[in-house]
Formats: C-alpha cells, sequence, structure tokens
C-alpha cells in the first residue's frame, strides 16, 4: 500500500486529473470533498489531502511515501527528499518585486527591507549578492507591503502579474522557476521500491503524452500525441 500526500489548493485538479491519466483512479477521491484521507484499496493506494507546505513533512518523515509539491516549497524547506519527477503544471515563478520606479534604487549603503513567505528563499538570494537584507515574514498580501512602506521590496510567488500590476508593482528580477514536483521519501524508495518505480514510470508516462497509460506504460492505440516539453 503507498500512501500519497498531494497539495490542497491550486495544484491539487491537475494532480489528481495525472493520477487519472496514469491509471490510478479510485472510488470517492474528490477535490470537492472535505475528507483529508482517501483509501483506496482497489489500486493498492491511499491519497492524502494536506497544506501545500506540509506536503514535504509527510514524505521526508515517512507519513507519506510521495508527494506532489511545487518547487517554491521544496526550495523553501529543503527537505531530505528523493525529486524524479517534475510533472509541469502550476508553472510560475518566485521574484523579487518593488514599487514601480523604485526598483533600482541604490540601496546597498543600507539593509534593504524584504517582506516575504520565503524567507530561507530570500535570504539567500541576497546573501548571494551581498546585499544586506532585513526579512519580514508575511503569510499573505504581500503586495501590500512596499504600499504602506513596510518593505522596500517583496519576494513572492507570481504568476501571470496581475496582482502586482494592480498594486504599482514590477518585478526586479526572478529568483527561480516553479512548477509541480512528484516528491519520494527516501526508505520508501527502498523498501517499496517496485511499486514506487511502476508509479514513477506511468507518472512520466502521462506527463510526457497527456493522455491516458495503459498498464504497460503505452498510450492506446490510434492515439498521436505531441510529447510535452519538460520546463526547468
Amino acid at each position: 500500500m503507498l500512501t500519497i500526500a498531494l497539495s490542497k489548493g491550486k495544484l491539487i485538479e491537475s494532480a489528481l486529473d495525472l493520477f487519472r491519466r496514469a491509471g490510478y483512479t479510485g472510488a470517492g477521491l474528490s477535490s470537492e470533498s472535505r475528507r483529508l484521507i482517501f483509501p483506496c484499496p482497489e489500486i493498492d493506494t491511499t491519497f492524502l489531502i494536506v497544506r501545500p507546505s506540509d506536503v514535504p513533512t509527510y514524505v521526508e518523515y515517512g507519513g507519506a511515501d510521495a508527494g506532489i509539491v511545487g518547487k517554491d516549497v521544496l526550495l523553501e524547506q529543503e527537505s531530505d527528499v528523493y525529486e524524479p519527477l517534475d510533472l509541469g503544471f502550476g508553472a510560475c515563478r518566485i521574484s523579487v518585486a518593488a514599487l514601480r520606479g523604485e526598483g533600482s534604487r541604490d540601496r546597498l549603503s543600507s539593509k534593504i527591507r524584504v517582506a516575504t513567505k520565503y524567507p530561507r528563499i530570500t535570504e539567500r538570494f541576497f546573501n548571494q549578492r551581498g546585499i544586506p537584507v532585513e526579512i519580514i515574514k508575511l503569510y499573505g498580501s504581500i503586495e501590500l507591503a512596499p504600499v504602506v512602506g513596510l518593505a522596500d521590496r517583496i519576494v513572492d510567488l507570481v504568476e501571470t502579474g496581475g496582482t502586482l500590476k494592480a498594486h504599482d508593482l514590477v518585478e526586479v528580477e526572478v529568483i527561480a522557476h516553479s512548477t509541480a514536483r512528484f516528491i519520494v521519501n527516501r526508505a520508501s524508495l527502498r523498501l517499496k521500491h517496485h511499486p514506487l518505480m511502476e508509479l514513477i514510470r506511468r507518472l512520466r508516462a502521462a506527463t510526457d503524452t497527456k493522455v491516458p497509460v495503459s498498464g504497460n506504460g503505452r498510450r492506446p492505440p490510434g492515439r498521436k500525441v505531441k510529447s510535452r516539453q519538460a520546463r526547468v
């Protein structure tokens, strides 16, 4: 029996669709349910629905054998997990942003105050550039910080940039790109090697072909599909 942790929120629908295309469909498994655990004995798998920030913790400490989470969470938490697959969906970027017209202001002589929910990523980024930084940890509404004078910059997840524009903010620099990743507990990879490697193989095939995958990992006959170029 495999236990898979899935992220609540924007990744859940794409994750469930990927598992369906890979042939892992369980009765009652739905993003609309209030349930947090879905035993699916027909596919020998149990799914857990948890907060995105908790997925690496469940996987690293063995509460789940594997999971799906955004690369942004992995970069922030630096969890000790195996990361075999870039699933491609949930694409966004971790960016530095500032009020329009202030993005190039020279503040190297004093600390830059940065608001973010990614303190580790932010500290690494500015330290690598030799820029002194004071980090203000926020849990939401990051875009308001420069508007009200709380911070000089923000570091946040950007998808379309619409929210930044709505607050007269501009991207100064992209720190990293993020997509959904499939992660695996290192001990589980040894103890449950065969079912996990089969799952990885079928998820990879479903990701590359965008069509349902049969038990042997091949797409159904008569379907011509253009393979997806993996994003890094």
